[in-house]
């Protein structure tokens, strides 16, 4: 039975392109009567779901990451092509196996005047680390040994280990430098709150030598710690925090002694627009310059509309079904392996999301290197499904739940996908959260079947893989399968140790046949990231990570 029911698109990633040429714009249109920079305006960009942290050290998910990216920098970027190219650092070498020196930029401040210098880098690197700070991130760094002050603006970095991607890592969000006197209030404050008289360079010597008083102190603050943080976003970035409303909007407005040139606008608004009629609608009235997230139907609504255009792209990431892989009967490969055949792709592909986005056989997408165009996965075979089901002695079916996030499109594919168990005689149950809520459910290891994406945020295979599928990621740190493999395990660890493109390919390649066959993951596909903005909106460009760059965008 077919079942085309709605739409699915995660707004994600890719390829950096610009909306319009302002080549032919008056190049004194943004200069006022005195020569100064003038005012850009109040842009409005309408989002579906709000922000869950403003910490870079925080939670892991894209319409967080959308705004810190305009509040904070890190040492290094990637241009158009993916390649490091600097930001704060404006130069680096490996000095060994295990070792990066960086030249840092002079003269940068935050938001709050402070300096950005080395003791800012080495400060942010100890707090991501620190088991207090249980940061959601620490994947993202663990490799990182020590961070050492050379000079004020010369820092090393030592990794534990030779780690071929560490500069990719340092473009990740996660990467983002926040004011080092934030960082120090914020554990100030956590030790007041704990009740700990302890002044704070005391703390920082017991973090640095470990051991049970560090345990202790660390497990009383643990609760406390990131509220600064929240409170006072600071980073170096072209916009600062100006207010938050939870469930509506965070309003960021220009940084004017931004190091590089300031950007044009006065303020960018995120604001949070659940329902994607109502989004569209916005944007159509003006209300809002910019939306981000649509499904494929309502392209001819904005394309028709001569006042609105699309900006949509492949993206570098995996939207997937997962399953919990030590809950029975989801413990039995042979039990995914059946649920994956009855999944059809391209069923859902052209029915549910109208033929946008292209079927993955693999968690890799084809920009990333291992992917192999050769590979074949788990395809579309019910008879296949209901044998693998009497092998594994289920051929009379059971119950089970699938949970999802409120978004109306993944509520269509979650019943999609229950119809199908149909079957191989498994009832199934759709459960709804809120986003928040959701993330957390899908983190604690007592669901079954569950629909998310994971957006390749540096763009090297390590993060498409490593943080989804290795047995020390569990939980909230993004393997939410509770996944454990020992061989894959050893293939990933390799994988990021060496340092040989052709040899990394061949791993990679090699951990996605172990992993299709045994199928922690339906690999549903690479989706094409949806935004459109207003004909009066000029310079806007939209990063490999669907990020937006305001920096150039003016609104005439």
């Amino acid at each position: 039975m077919k079942r085309f029911m709605g739409v699915f698109v995660l707004v994600l990633l890719l390829v950096l392109t610009a909306c319009t040429d302002d080549s032919d714009a008056d190049p004194e249109s943004d200069v006022d009567d005195e020569g100064g920079q003038a005012s850009g305006g109040d842009f409005i960009l309408s989002v579906g779901n709000d922000v869950v942290s403003l910490d870079p050290h925080g939670s892991n998910d894209l319409y967080s990451d959308q705004v810190r990216n305009t509040i904070y920098e890190g040492l290094v970027t990637q241009n158009e092509a993916l390649e490091i190219a600097p930001l704060l650092a404006n130069e680096w070498e490996q000095v060994d196996d295990t070792t990066w020196r960086f030249d840092l930029e002079e003269g940068v401040t935050f938001h709050d005047g402070s300096e950005f210098n080395a003791e800012v880098v080495k400060a942010n690197f100890d707090r991501v680390l620190d088991p207090a700070v249980a940061s959601p991130r620490l994947n993202i760094f663990e490799m990182v040994e020590e961070v050492n002050v050379v000079d004020e603006y010369q820092v090393e970095i030592v990794t534990s280990y030779p780690f071929a991607p560490l500069l990719a890592h340092l473009t990740h969000d996660g990467g983002g430098m926040i004011s080092k006197e934030v960082i120090d209030e914020d554990y100030q404050n956590a030790l007041e709150e704990a009740g700990l008289e302890m002044p704070l360079e005391e703390f920082y010597e017991l973090r640095d030598t470990g051991g049970t008083e560090y345990e202790d102190a660390a497990e009383d603050i643990s609760e406390y710690l990131h509220t600064v943080v929240e409170q006072k976003p600071t980073g170096t970035g072209y916009l600062q925090f100006e207010e938050r409303t939870p469930g509506e909007n965070t309003v960021l407005a220009r940084y004017d002694e931004y190091w590089q040139e300031p950007a044009k606008l006065d303020t960018v608004t995120f604001k949070v627009v659940s329902e994607t009629g109502s989004r569209i609608a916005e944007l159509e009235t003006g209300e809002s310059h910019m939306i981000s997230g649509f499904e494929p139907s309502s392209m001819g609504r904005i394309e028709n509309n001569e006042d609105t255009h699309m900006y949509t792209f492949y993206n570098i990431a995996m939207e997937y079904i997962g399953f919990n892989t030590q809950k029975e009967p989801l413990d039995d490969k042979r039990v995914r392996q059946a649920i994956t055949h009855i999944f059809d792709k391209e069923e859902v592909i052209n029915g549910i999301y109208s033929g946008t986005g292209r079927t993955l056989e693999g968690p890799l997408q084809p920009e990333v290197l291992g992917y192999d165009e050769d590979i074949e996965g788990l395809g579309y075979d019910v008879e296949r499904a209901r044998e693998l089901m009497a092998e594994a002695g289920y051929e009379d079916g059971f119950e089970i739940s699938i949970i999802t996030n409120d978004a109306p499109e993944r509520v269509d594919l979650a019943v999609y996908l229950q119809e199908a168990l149909q079957e191989i005689n498994v009832d199934a149950t759709v459960d709804q959260f809120e986003w928040g809520a959701y993330l957390e459910a899908a983190s604690t290891g007592d669901h079954d079947i569950f629909i998310l994406g994971w957006p390749n945020a540096t763009g090297d295979p390590d993060h498409g893989l490593w943080p989804l599928y290795h047995s020390s990621m569990m939980g909230n740190q993004g393997n939410r399968f509770f996944f454990e493999n020992e061989a894959l395990d050893d293939l990933l660890e390799e994988g990021r140790r060496e340092t040989d493109t052709e040899a990394r390919e061949e791993i990679y390649k090699e951990a996605q046949e172990l992993l299709i066959d045994e199928a922690p993951s339906i690999f549903m596909r690479q989706a094409e990231s949806m935004n459109a903005y207003r004909d009066e909106v000029e310079g806007l460009v939209i990063d490999t990570y669907n990020r937006p760059d305001f920096r150039n965008v003016t609104i005439e």
